[in-house]
């Protein structure tokens, strides 16, 4: 099987915590990316939003659009009013060339909310978990219609964390809603990426790879901090520099098929962790992993 390696503009520039690399240009993000050997980007709050002037941004560096992350609000608003909310989106993507949207449920969420900890994030209800994935359904057939699969992320800090949310959300949705397979974010809800890799491998449509320094993770749950101050503290790191077992998730996706992107997504302080070194170190470990996995990295 076949993937391409990508990365996320979060190693350079923080959507959820601005001033984390606000002075870096767009230019040296994908300069670095592309010098580190990714032949991707996911986007970013400083990429340009029409497809013409996105394609040549990343033609210039020799860079594809992996995807892009959406923020959904589908607790608070109609399915038919999320698809009109998402076609910009959507036509951005399509455009140039992603086949996966970076899907997120965002609803009271607190992953941007310095002053919230983790443990303050939202659950729902019976009737709340029937709303979403009776939207999700709509939205994801939407999207499959137009060529772009939904990959929903389950993300820390938001409706959808552990790995017992993911396999609510999973067991009722239709094909339509694919799923992000995240294994820092899985790992740092207690979840464990095999299963989830196992139990949906058919579904899985994008895979990020974030590590995790489990001490700092631990601080954070023990201190009841904010998942903010857990990036400020460095609980994130590339693939290979935490404590994750990436292998068996990435042998089995291997095994079953996939075909996609592997991303390296991995927030920390770009003052403290060099990004063009850390891009480097992330795609040097990445492309070992998948390679011991059985991939062919295509380049």
């Amino acid at each position: 099987m076949t993937v391409r390696l990508g990365i996320n503009p979060l190693t350079w520039t923080n959507d959820d915590m601005p001033s984390l690399g606000a002075d870096t240009p767009l230019e040296v993000c994908l300069a670095e990316g592309r010098e580190a050997g990714f032949s991707g980007f996911e986007l970013g709050n400083k990429f340009p939003r029409t497809a013409d002037v996105l394609s040549d941004v990343l033609g210039h560096h020799d860079l594809s659009l992996v995807s892009g992350w959406y923020s959904s609000n589908l607790l608070e608003r109609s399915p038919e009013e999320e698809i009109e909310a998402v076609k910009d989106h959507l036509h951005l993507l399509k455009q140039c060339g992603a086949k996966a949207m970076v899907f997120c449920e965002v609803t009271h969420c607190v992953h941007g909310d310095q002053s919230h900890p983790l443990s303050q994030r939202p659950h729902l209800s019976d009737a709340e978990w029937q709303h979403l994935t009776e939207g999700l359904n709509t939205v994801g057939d939407y999207l499959k219609e137009r060529g772009v699969h939904m990959a929903y992320h389950h993300h820390l800090g938001t409706v959808v964390e552990s790995q017992a949310d993911v396999e609510r959300l999973m067991d009722n949705t239709r094909d339509s809603v694919g799923l992000l397979l995240d294994f820092g974010h899985l790992v740092g809800a207690g979840g464990d990426p095999l299963v989830i890799a196992k139990r949906y491998s058919s579904r899985i449509k994008h895979v990020h790879c974030k590590d995790i320094r489990f001490p700092v993770l631990d601080e954070l749950r023990n201190r009841d901090k904010s998942f903010l101050n857990g990036v400020l503290d460095g609980v994130f790191t590339v693939p290979g520099d935490g404590n994750i077992d990436f292998l068996p998730g990435l042998k089995h996706l291997c095994e079953q098929g996939y075909q996609g992107w592997l991303v390296v997504e991995a927030e920390q302080d770009p003052k403290v962790a060099h990004p063009l070194t850390y891009a480097r170190l992330g795609y040097r470990n990445l492309k070992s992993l998948a390679e011991q996995a059985g991939f062919s990295v295509d380049e």
